[in-house]
């Protein structure tokens, strides 16, 4: 029973992981780096930095509703930062937006190898958690 607990909350362990290693990220580009965030990074980090204190304490406590009260919150991320990615790479055009005030929301502060950015990096957190929490089996299934 010990080995099929472990297997059970080794997915959300994951997303947990994922959610501090995100939000740590994205501290570090705007307190160090001084990177002003879009308002579309504001939205994305509504969705992700109480991830961190929910994930952790459903953890914790081995609550068996920890999808029902995460998935909300990485869903809704996810959303946003597929709209971003849509949004900075001219797929949908930059007029249909709200990001008018401050930073650009398709301004290029930071491409790694050519094609990661800071919205991928952000889909890519919101798509491991929420496929982790997903494809997590719930307490009191087999």
């Amino acid at each position: 029973m010990q080995i099929s607990s472990r297997r059970r909350w080794a997915l959300p362990a994951v997303a947990w992981l994922q959610a501090v290693i995100a939000t740590t990220g994205s501290l570090y580009f705007s307190e160090v780096m001084h990177l002003p965030p879009c308002t579309l990074c504001w939205y994305q980090r509504l969705m992700m930095y109480p991830l961190v204190f929910v994930l952790l304490v459903g953890l914790l406590t081995h609550d068996s509703r920890l999808r029902a009260y995460s998935l909300p919150f990485s869903v809704t991320g996810l959303l946003i930062a597929a709209y971003h990615n849509l949004l900075y790479y001219g797929v949908i055009p930059e007029g249909l937006t709200q990001c008018a005030a401050g930073v650009s929301c398709t301004a290029r502060q930071i491409e790694w190898l050519g094609f990661i950015t800071i919205p991928l990096l952000s889909l890519s957190a919101f798509t491991v958690i929420t496929l982790s929490l997903l494809l997590s089996k719930p307490r009191g299934t087999s």
